[in-house]
């Protein structure tokens, strides 16, 4: 499992309580444990802090607000994911905006995903679809 030095570990401490409000919305419903998955919130990897983080599935969570979008914030999350999969855990990464606009949709993906059923990034498939439409 990731594990993060002390550094990280401070660090995460202080982001746990700090969620945004998708982070929080998410929480709540991947602490509920969906198709029996256990999450951690703010896990420390190495020099990063994993928004969530499934042991089982080695799969990261990461809520990307508008932010990550700008200045040298892609280049940063590149860089991340490649040292996280590098420690064998793969990322899924999903919009803030879709958690707080179809939550159920982003649960089920992430299900999707951890489960081995989709692929971590489907450009051409857009957001995930709206509650009701599997």
């Amino acid at each position: 499992m990731l594990h993060g030095p002390k550094s990280t570990q401070k660090r995460a401490a202080v982001l746990w309580q700090d969620m945004s409000l998708p982070e929080v919305l998410l929480w709540r419903e991947l602490r509920k444990r969906p198709a029996g998955l256990k999450f951690r919130r703010q896990h420390p990897a190495g020099p990063f802090v994993l928004d969530f983080f499934c042991a089982a599935k080695k799969l990261a969570i990461e809520v990307d607000g508008e932010a990550h979008g700008r200045g040298d914030r892609p280049q940063r999350d590149v860089a991340r994911d490649a040292w996280v999969l590098a420690s064998g855990v793969r990322t899924c990464r999903i919009p803030a905006r879709d958690v707080l606009t179809n939550l159920d949709g982003v649960i089920r993906h992430i299900v999707a995903v951890a489960c081995g059923e989709l692929p971590l990034h489907q450009p051409a498939a857009g957001p995930p679809p709206p509650p009701g439409e599997d």
